[in-house]
């Protein structure tokens, strides 16, 4: 640390003779002191020069300049002056005013790059971060200090290796949604790979398995398949149930459709800590593309999807992406199998029983089974129905040659109950058995209980 030192000394003047208070740091003194030596011959130049941590010949400057202004003479001849590439005073206005008007919420960071880009201001961030801070346009916060201590985990090493993914509900459109029946804060879906930091976002009403079910499938027509999706334990991503850590088969619909029918790993972080890297960045995006949809007076989520995916998303990746430290992709592209029945993959897919009158019930809506089926259909057969993401339903019967989807067509009111009903196309339905009149059944009589006992006495 540096302190101030004043020295009140008398300082010869040709034209007038008086006195000059003089500020010096301490590291200034101290130089003085040294020079103060050398001319005193009490040192010699060498030593002087290593001392100072400075060259013989600046060494010898210094000491000319002590002999010619005395103490004043160590002191820089630029202190006191204006320098020479000070800001004008009207350049610090205009930067004012344009944050006021434009970007009083934005961060120092984003101010500078706005600057730089719309306005043509080539100031240095730390300039502009100063000007802001000045002025009260920018508060210099405490850094939080963890509670407790979390080890970093280093990224994967392949690009497609591992994707961290998750949510942000935010008022993304700050009240501006032209969208009829959207609530007030919408639905970030940020998937982020672990090697590379490479996002890829839409914005979407929730974080519903349909949403995810939207963002993945995109994703992977795209990009392919990665090797694992990094998640939390929200209740669309894993059964929360105490019992589900025993029974292995309690899966929810997403896990369903990544492992056992895509052949991606999900992995579940037991912390927000974790998965780090997805959310610090939705922590940027928060601040980053709320402010960017402003500027580009985005009000509906289809026109911020195509922004993001085309404006926001290539640039962001530009500056902020990184190399993976191994080449190569691990994506996996879909077999063609997968790629006809990916709308059959990315469904919500429920188990029902067929009633006795060959109505399949879902949630509030019938569907009565036609006569005629590519397949056998009996009464309390379970079957799958699936609601595909454009909200059509299908229903399909599993056999043991595969999925066989049955034809149907849904009732307008709820049907009334029948016991029995004969659909022999579809059904096993057996008539009772009716013996002849001839049958020896029919000939059969019970004897007599007194007439019998005679008979027994008789013999």
């Amino acid at each position: 640390m540096s302190y101030l030192l004043v020295f009140r000394i008398n300082i010869i003047n040709l034209n007038t003779m008086g006195k000059q208070l003089i500020t010096m740091t301490e590291r200034e003194s101290r130089r003085y002191d040294i020079i103060k030596n050398l001319i005193d011959k009490k040192i010699d130049g060498s030593q002087a020069s290593i001392k100072l941590s400075l060259s013989v010949r600046q060494v010898k400057r210094l000491k000319a300049r002590v002999k010619k202004y005395g103490i004043s003479g160590i002191i820089h001849r630029s202190r006191g002056k204006e320098s020479n590439r000070r800001i004008d005073n009207r350049l610090i206005d205009k930067i004012i005013k344009i944050t006021e008007e434009y970007y009083s919420d934005f961060t120092s960071q984003l101010t500078y790059e706005k600057l730089t880009e719309i306005h043509n201001i080539s100031l240095s961030y730390s300039t502009v971060r100063r000007i802001r801070i000045n002025n009260g346009l920018s508060i210099i916060k405490e850094r939080k200090t963890n509670k407790k201590h979390f080890s970093q985990r280093e990224r994967k090493e392949y690009y497609g290796e591992m994707s961290q993914f998750d949510g942000s509900y935010h008022d993304w459109l700050e009240g501006r949604s032209t969208d009829k029946g959207l609530e007030k804060e919408q639905c970030l879906l940020l998937a982020v790979d672990d090697a590379t930091g490479e996002p890829v976002a839409i914005l979407d009403k929730n974080e519903s398995i349909k949403a995810a079910f939207r963002f993945w499938k995109g994703y992977i027509v795209k990009k392919g398949k990665p090797v694992s999706i990094y998640v939390d334990k929200f209740s669309t991503y894993k059964v929360n149930h105490k019992n589900a850590e025993d029974n292995k088969e309690f899966k929810t619909q997403f896990q369903r459709a990544m492992e056992d029918e895509l052949g991606i790993k999900v992995i579940f972080a037991n912390s927000p800590q974790a998965k780090g890297r997805v959310e610090r960045m939705n922590g940027t995006f928060q601040d980053r593309l709320v402010k960017e949809l402003r500027l580009a007076k985005v009000d509906n989520i289809k026109d911020a999807n195509e922004f993001i995916k085309k404006e926001f998303i290539p640039k962001f990746s530009k500056r902020f992406d990184v190399a993976a430290k191994k080449e190569g992709n691990l994506h996996t592209r879909l077999t063609k199998q997968e790629s006809n029945n990916l709308d059959h993959i990315f469904s919500v897919k429920e188990t029902r029983k067929v009633r006795n009158d060959f109505v399949v019930q879902y949630k509030t809506r019938y569907f009565q089974l036609d006569e005629i089926q590519i397949t056998t259909v009996y009464k309390k057969d379970e079957l799958i129905v699936e609601e595909h993401l454009d909200n059509s339903i299908h229903i399909c019967k599993r056999t043991n040659h595969g999925d066989k989807y049955l034809s149907f067509k849904e009732l307008p009111a709820k049907p009334v109950k029948e016991i029995e009903i004969k659909l022999p196309a579809i059904t096993r339905y057996k008539t009772p058995y009716i013996p002849p009149i001839n049958h020896p059944w029919r000939s059969f009589q019970f004897a007599n209980t007194q007439e019998s006992k005679q008979r027994i006495k008789i013999k």
